[in-house]
This record gives structure tokens, sequence and C-alpha cells, in this order.
């Protein structure tokens, strides 16, 4: 099964990402990678380190040519800070009493972070935590959607929420193009000019906002993923995947948190038959049934809770003296929904393309699509 694991802190000489069995065959578009990893810049309320990182993802094995090996795929970005940090950061820094974080955050991993480790300065643990991690996992997610190209599937997002404005329903398949070009991410004109002023007076008040994100997966045979053992349910690993991004606290599958307020006759989607086979009139699962995809698109939620580093800082306590004091303010963002949803992408494409090598198996990327093109729908694809 395909499977990954980062590494590297945010003020650190770099990130460091492996991807473990990807077929052989697969052609690694850099321009592609890097241009994800642009998006992931993109936002309007993002913070002050955006205009210092131009990532650039280096693949330094298991590409050759362009094309995967099969073997472990690393890649590298490296972070440009890292020079006004090395003394502090690096591996071999000497100064680790300058920038020492002992006002813990609230809403970090910060305090418990420390307890855990038994770190009496929080920047160990921040420095981990950070969303700057996100950075590598966007490369790896570019691989993945790649992988996924290969087979038909695409993977975008759109702002649905940003500080309690939300965006109408718009019932298209927005390949990013339309959501990239708009301030937050929103395909809905309107809103979005809400959603901004929001944004705008928060970073006025020192304040942060959260949000919602839209991450819509299409071209999904049935059948991927499996109802017979937890850890193989599809639903379970794109909740675990995006949960596990930064600042999500909830994750949702079509309309799961509405359906749960309603009656079960209103609340599914019933299955109907014509001359031309099986069909949908709604899809309020969201794409996903029994742990399994069912032919629709797949639609998740992911919901961001506000930045919790503000400006003019919390109620906190000091961990070196015990004693009342305000939360550290550390360079952030008013608002990361938009490049949130970007981050999500990367987190379900991974999520997907370990539950379709599971299904699919295959040593070379040819493989891979022929088993696809074999697998029975119940749409009969």
């Amino acid at each position: 099964m395909i499977r990954y694991v980062t590494a590297g802190e945010s003020h650190g000489k770099m990130l460091v990402g492996i991807l473990e069995n990807i077929p052989s065959g697969l052609g690694i578009d850099c321009e592609f990678v890097n241009a994800e990893l642009k998006r992931r810049t993109l936002g309007y309320g993002r913070g002050g380190r955006m205009l210092i990182e131009s990532d650039k993802a280096e693949f330094v094995t298991g590409v050759r040519a362009g094309l995967t090996l099969g073997s472990p795929l690393t890649a590298v970005i490296e972070n440009k800070d890292f020079v006004n940090w090395r003394d502090v950061m690096g591996a071999q820094a000497t100064e680790t009493g300058e920038r020492t974080l002992t006002a813990v955050r609230p809403g970090h991993a910060d305090l418990s972070g420390s307890v855990k480790y038994g770190f009496t300065d929080a920047r160990n643990v921040l420095e981990r935590a950070s969303a700057r991690e996100t950075a590598m996992k966007v490369a790896l997610g570019a691989v993945c959607k790649l992988y996924l190209k290969r087979l038909g599937i695409t993977v975008s997002s759109r702002t649905a929420m940003i500080g309690g404005v939300w965006a109408k329903p718009v019932d298209c398949d927005d390949d990013n193009s339309v959501a990239d070009a708009d301030p937050v991410r929103c395909l809905d004109k309107t809103a979005s000019e809400k959603m901004t002023e929001r944004i705008e007076l928060a970073k006025k008040n020192g304040d942060t906002l959260g949000g919602v994100s839209e991450i819509i997966i299409t071209g999904c045979k049935s059948g991927i993923g499996s109802y017979v053992s937890a850890e193989r349910k599809l639903d379970g690993a794109l909740m675990r995947e995006i949960g596990a991004v930064q600042s999500v606290k909830c994750v949702e599958i079509g309309d799961g948190i509405a359906q749960s307020g309603e009656f079960g006759s209103s609340a599914h989607d019933g299955i109907y038959a014509n001359s031309s086979g099986i069909y949908r009139k709604t899809n309020r699962a969201g794409g996903i049934e029994g742990g399994m995809t069912n032919g629709e698109r797949i639609i998740i939620r992911a919901y961001f809770k506000p930045i919790p580093t503000l400006m003019r800082g919390l109620d906190t306590v000091d961990i070196a003296t015990g004693k009342a004091c305000r939360a550290a303010a550390e360079r952030s963002d008013v608002c990361i929904v938009p490049a949130g949803g970007v981050v999500c992408e990367s987190a379900a494409a991974l999520a997907l393309c370990m539950s379709l090598s599971d299904m699919l198996g295959g040593d070379t990327m040819d493989e891979v699509v022929a088993r696809y093109a074999a697998k029975r729908s119940v749409y009969g694809e």
C-alpha cells in the first residue's frame, strides 16, 4: 500500500518527505508539483511567512528522467528562512537560548507537547507542530494527484464559509481555476466580498477567523475502499488524513451534519433504474456508503478553527515562572481557510491513493490503469 512520512521543522534546514510504493512509470511533472505548492500560498489573510518562502520541491530519490522507479520517492523543500535561524534551529545550533518560548499558546501543541517530551522551551514543540509541515504534504499530495489523473480522477476544493459567512452552494465541478482566481477561493462572488471584509476586520482587531473548505473528488468508480474492516474503509481514511491537517477540528462527508437531525426517510439517496441503468437523484451521502465509493462525486467539508496565534495574545501561563501572562505572538496568518482547502486536497489525494493501491496493487502504472479500467462499477463503467 502507498504510504508516506514527512520530517522537518518550521525554521529548520529543510522539509523532507518519503512516499513509498508508488508504481514505476508515473510521470513526475515538477512544474505541476511546484504550481500546487504555489497554490498553498493563496488566499486573502495569509501571513508574512508567505513573503519569505517560495517553495519548490526537489525529488532526490525514486525518480529517473522524470519517471518513478517503484522505489521510495524522496522530496525535499528548502526553508529559505533557515539562514536567519541556523544558530537557533540548526543541528549544531549554539544559541538555543535565543527565541525561546515559555508563554505557551492556547490552542497549540505547546503546553501538552512540552510536558509530554520533557521540554522547558516550547519552541521544540511548535517548530514541528507548525503548519509549515503542510508544504511537504502538498508536494507528496501532488504526486498522488498525478497518479489519480492517470485513472481519470480529479481533486478540487472551494471555500464554503469564513467567519460565519456561507457561500451559496454551487453545483459545478470547478477544476480549481475559478476558485484560485478569487481572493478567498470562493465561487460565490457576493459571499467572497463579505468574507474578505470579515478577514480585514479580524486583522484590524488583531484577531483570526476560521471557516469551512469543501473538497470535491470526481471520476471515482464505485467500490474503492471496503466494508470488511475498519482500516480499509475509505471514509475513515479520508477523515483521518484531513482531520490530521493543522487547525481542522471536524470533517464532514456529504450532508453528514445536517443528516444527523433528520428522519431517515429524508436523509438517504434512493436508488433508481431505467433503460440506461442504475442512477441516483441525490448525493446526500457524499459519494461514500459502507466505507466505499458509490460512484457519485465525493464531497467532503473540512472545518477549520480560527488560528490560535493572535497578535494580541490569549491568557496563558509562563511555564518557566508559573505566572499568568499573555501568550507569545508568533508571525501568523489571519485566516488560512483558502490555503487550507489546497492542503486538504492533498490529504484527500493521499488517502484515496492508499485505498486504490490496496485494491489494485500493481508494480507499474500501466498495470494500475489496466486493473482500474477492468474494475466493475455499479454504473457499468
